[in-house]
């Protein structure tokens, strides 16, 4: 969904480097994959299609951290909605 962001925290030898990718737009998702070594971080549209990759060195990864945007429920949304609650 919008806003859901991923950040990759990187080695880069005598310090390391912070990488964020976000779901700029609505209907967007970020999806993660290790494949052979390889961490793949991809915003995605709602009908499978990539729009952009960041790939990294698996050895080089020091953290993958997924920050969902909060959502609300159903029943919270109802709750809020109803003046008598």
């Amino acid at each position: 969904m919008k806003g859901d962001r991923v950040e990759i925290v990187v080695d880069a030898g005598d310090t390391t480097r912070t990488y964020e990718v976000v779901a700029t737009r609505a209907g967007r998702r970020v999806e993660t994959a290790v494949r052979r070594g390889v961490v793949e971080v991809s915003e995605v549209t709602r009908s499978g299609t990539v729009v952009r990759t960041a790939r990294f060195m698996a050895t080089r990864v020091l953290a993958l951290v997924e920050q969902p945007v909060p959502r609300q429920d159903a029943s919270e949304r109802d709750l809020r909605d109803d003046p008598k609650a």
